[in-house]
């Protein structure tokens, strides 16, 4: 086991150029591969709005929802673009607070992948408006062009009440289809009146679609928020082509027994002409669902499609990516963020740093590594005082009282770990819930000489994606959940862990430290190549060339996306 006075990562942002085997592509156009392939008349339609407005009180707008969002300035361009398209009444309402706002624009994940693509297409995109000076800014349909300055596309804003939120959101989405997903049988609660909340906002969601919408339309819909919605907007406009990505685990069929609207929300998912998810074992699982509880459906297991009620549903899988090349450049440009951190929240100088990022969510395991840090420091007293866990955790859906009660279980954990072990001048977890700027999380992620991503089930996990893409000196150490669903594509150059298993992550945390370094740059070469090979882009890409070929099949009279290989992929397309 390499000794702790033996650090081998040079990381404080020094470095100039590409290490040999760690450059990503470069592309040398402007236009992704996803906006060549972008279908005409896209619809993206999510839970999570592209662009949130919010009253100025004087330091710009927070954003609460974890992902790290940033605020601009609203622009007078964007104003009068807004205004002109609404009624007279919202032109005065923008005119008098269009100097008071912020604006939260997208700066990571699918919702900032996407934008550049509905930029291009020009589309439509409907979600909830959450901004508390949403409404002042759109016209009486509740629109907007967007992006301010550009308005290159329109965002069309569902308006929920606040029992609306508590039911939809809070309650039947993440009281319910959430634990279910991850397998918290236990978690799920049940309470009166959120199903029909959670459907009628649906209504809603397919009511705002059906305004835009035509017979030659693509509609794509987003996650679990939305399990009713294709069928609902099937209704409203048979003629479309309907998509929908699951984002989350699938649950195996006894799990999902266990839900009593089950083949309720079956029958609206197969209102879709295609379903996606993100690894192969959640698209058997939602088929073997379906035969099981949707009797009348019909599952072709060769082609991956569900033929019910007179159409066909095509089932296909494609694991996300991240944007690796903003993720890399953003590593690259840090410059003294590292040490502010440092210095901020008093790491020893030289320490050899663990990092985990995550959300306060009782499917991330956060615990779980908590306890395999504490058997290392059992284990391996020579690394007191010489390695530092960092812990960032972002608080989420803290209105549940089930996640409050695991923040607080989070936290309690950390003091205790620290008060059997700290000395004077060292900690061996630190942890916060600071909201980070972009730059210095990428200077975590660049400064970590290890890092772990140990998820209890998880339907992608994209915090190893992003760490891979902002190792940029290549010497970097992944310890990736085997339940996670990143695992299938990185998990053998990672260091695959059982989370539950505390000894077992110890042990893999003394193997990433012991490591020699050229194999630990070895396996960063290749989770590198293959975090780039397969990003955001090139997920997008595929997703659209899917549904280009549902919608030229609807248009030929055959709904479904047509004979597939057996994993689910186009035949005659490549992954």
């Amino acid at each position: 086991m390499r000794v702790p006075d033996q650090r081998v990562i040079a990381t404080d942002g020094s470095g100039d150029g590409f290490r040999r085997g760690t450059a990503p592509p470069h592309r040398t156009d402007d236009r992704s591969r996803a906006e060549t392939f972008c279908p005409d008349s896209l619809i993206v339609v999510s839970n999570r709005q592209p662009y949130r407005h919010e009253y100025d009180s004087g330091g710009g707008s927070t954003d609460s929802s974890g992902d790290g969002s940033g605020t601009t300035p609203a622009s007078g361009s964007s104003g009068e673009r807004s205004a002109a398209s609404g009624s007279a009444e919202s032109v005065a309402l923008f005119e008098e607070a269009v100097e008071e706002f912020t604006v939260d624009e997208p700066t990571g994940g699918l919702t900032a992948g996407l934008d550049p693509v509905m930029r291009r297409a020009s589309g439509t995109w409907v979600a909830w408006g959450d901004g508390d000076a949403d409404r002042a800014v759109t016209d009486d349909r509740g629109c907007v062009a967007v992006p301010p300055g550009e308005e290159a596309y329109t965002l069309r804003r569902v308006w929920l009440s606040d029992e609306d939120v508590d039911s939809y959101y809070y309650g039947f989405s993440n009281r319910v289809l959430w634990p279910l997903c991850h397998g918290f049988t236990d978690l799920v609660e049940i309470r009166p009146n959120d199903f029909e909340r959670y459907y009628d906002v649906n209504r809603q969601f397919a009511d705002a679609v059906a305004d835009h919408a035509t017979a030659d339309s693509v509609v794509w819909l987003q996650d679990y928020h939305l399990g009713f919605a294709s069928a609902l907007i099937r209704d409203r406009v048979p003629g479309a082509t309907i998509a929908q990505f699951w984002h989350v685990p699938w649950p195996t069929p006894e799990t999902f027994a266990h839900f009593p609207r089950g083949r309720d929300l079956l029958e609206g998912l197969l209102g879709n002409d295609l379903l996606g998810f993100h690894t192969k074992r959640y698209a058997d699982a939602f088929l073997r669902s379906v035969d099981r509880f949707v009797p009348d459906a019909a599952v072709d297991w060769n082609r991956g499609v569900v033929r019910y009620d007179g159409r066909e549903t095509a089932v296909n899988f494609e694991p996300m990516g991240v944007d690796a090349a903003a993720f890399d450049r953003r590593a690259r440009e840090t410059d003294g963020e590292w040490e502010e951190f440092r210095e901020a929240h008093d790491v020893p100088r030289g320490c050899v740093i663990g990092l985990g990022v995550d959300r306060l969510d009782y499917t991330k395991g956060i615990p779980e590594r908590l306890a395999a840090v504490e058997r290392f420091f059992e284990r391996n007293p020579g690394w007191r005082e010489e390695f530092t866990f960092v812990q960032k955790a972002t608080p989420s859906r803290t209105e549940i009282p089930t996640y409050e009660r695991y923040g607080e279980l989070v936290r309690s954990e950390v003091a205790r770990i620290n008060a059997r072990f700290a000395t004077d001048g060292w900690r061996p977890i630190v942890y916060t819930e600071d909201v980070l700027p972009q730059s210095q999380l990428g200077a975590l992620y660049r400064r970590a000489d290890v890092m772990i991503v140990s998820p209890l089930l998880d339907g992608m996990n994209l915090v190893a994606q992003e760490y891979v893409a902002s190792s940029v000196d290549g010497d970097g150490a992944l310890l990736l959940s085997d339940r996670a669903g990143a695992h299938e594509t990185l998990g053998s150059h990672a260091y695959s862990i059982d989370p539950p298993s505390t000894d077992q992550v110890a042990a893999a945390l003394e193997r990433a430290l012991s490591t020699p370094l050229a194999e630990r740059r070895r396996r960063m070469n290749v989770l590198r190549q293959r975090v780039f090979a397969d990003d955001l882009d090139a997920w997008m890409e595929t997703q659209f060339r899917w549904l280009r070929r549902c919608h030229e099949s609807s248009a030929d009279g055959n709904r479904g996306a047509g004979d597939r290989s057996s994993d689910g992929v186009p035949a005659d397309e490549p992954r």
